[in-house]
């Protein structure tokens, strides 16, 4: 079975889109999946740049949320049906983890995990899919893999916000309009977004920002302050990933407040621990926590309900073959949540 994909073939390269072959037959618990919709995500940067260190299986397929169609399963597969609409998502579910499938390009074998979605169809562990309803859009659905739940989850799950809590954000792309957006609905306030990019910030306050301040000011922290009449924010979230970013953000927080960290980091970062031995919490989140088998059946309820409108959080759209572009894009921080449409519904 022939299909098209984008390979990450060398780190700190662009990828290649090219056919690849899958495998003809399924193995105990892996489900085949028609992608229709993908998202980028900080986590992708991070493996084409080999933050972690040298990448040991490459080459090697990419991407972590995305939306699709079954097409067929594999023996001991329960909870999937072929013809259901599905949510691809990193964080496992219930069901069987199957084997990793492996493809063939150019005569070499490409690896891959327990779920891919940079490719027209994929391969993936049962425990890698959720069903959702038929009537549902495929292209928000996309974004349930990883941009809602994983944000969701850092506020309801790592920070448990509580209502009328302070919240301050360093960096409103896909993740941070999420994080404003969940905090928005637990009612925190005031909640301040911090970015470069002051097109975002009007953007974030679409989605509950109250306050927006760009980063490079000298005086971030005074205005801080005077929007929290000299206080300091009860929780700050840190989605960037960038170390330097990552150690303002925990020295900002009080010593009585808590600070989740969403970014992956890019390197090394130094914080003065002695705090946490007191009140100080410090939370490294993994994808919140979420439970995508819980979790995205209220989420596509609420949307069903008028309760939840991602409309505007998708800012850009792309054609795989364009997908080195969507990553430069991506790469300038100038984007909210980029999609890629692989196929047509």
């Amino acid at each position: 079975m022939d299909m098209k994909a984008a390979i990450l073939v060398e780190s700190k390269k662009p990828l290649i889109v090219d056919n690849v072959q899958a495998p003809n037959k399924l193995e105990f618990g892996q489900v085949l999946v028609k992608v229709f919709y993908t998202g980028i995500c900080g986590a992708q940067i991070n493996e084409i740049d080999a933050v972690k260190g040298p990448d040991k299986f490459l080459p090697h397929l990419l991407g972590h949320e995305g939306s699709g169609i079954v097409e067929g399963v594999g023996k001991g597969v329960s909870r999937v049906n072929i013809g259901d609409k599905v949510v691809l998502h990193w964080r496992p579910s219930q069901g069987i983890q199957s084997v990793t499938a492996s493809y063939i390009w150019k005569g070499k074998k490409v690896n891959s995990g327990w779920v891919t979605t940079f490719s027209e169809k994929t391969i993936v562990s049962e425990n890698r899919v959720t069903p959702i309803p038929k009537d549902f859009d495929l292209r928000i659905a996309a974004l349930f893999g990883c941009a809602v739940t994983s944000a969701f989850g850092a506020v309801n799950n790592d920070a448990n916000l509580k209502i009328g809590q302070s919240v301050l954000i360093f960096g409103i792309g896909g993740m941070g309009l999420n994080i404003a957006y969940a905090a928005s609905l637990v009612s925190a306030y005031p909640i301040i977004g911090v970015d470069l990019h002051k097109e975002k910030i009007e953007l974030g306050k679409k989605y509950g920002l109250t306050h927006g301040l760009i980063a490079d000011s000298n005086e971030l922290e005074n205005q801080i302050k005077k929007i929290l009449n000299n206080k300091g924010p009860e929780v700050v979230f840190e989605t960037t990933g960038n170390s330097k970013v990552m150690e303002k953000a925990y020295d900002i927080t009080p010593s009585d407040g808590k600070t989740v960290f969403v970014g992956v980091p890019d390197n090394k970062i130094s914080i003065y621990s002695l705090p946490l031995a007191f009140n100080k919490v410090l939370k490294v989140s993994h994808g919140g926590d979420s439970h995508p088998d819980k979790e995205i059946p209220r989420y596509v309820n609420l949307v069903n309900n008028g309760k939840l409108n991602f409309d505007h959080l998708i800012t850009h759209e792309f054609d795989l073959d364009k997908i080195n572009e969507a990553i430069s894009l991506f790469r300038t921080g100038l984007a909210g949540r980029i999609i890629i449409k692989i196929n047509k519904e």
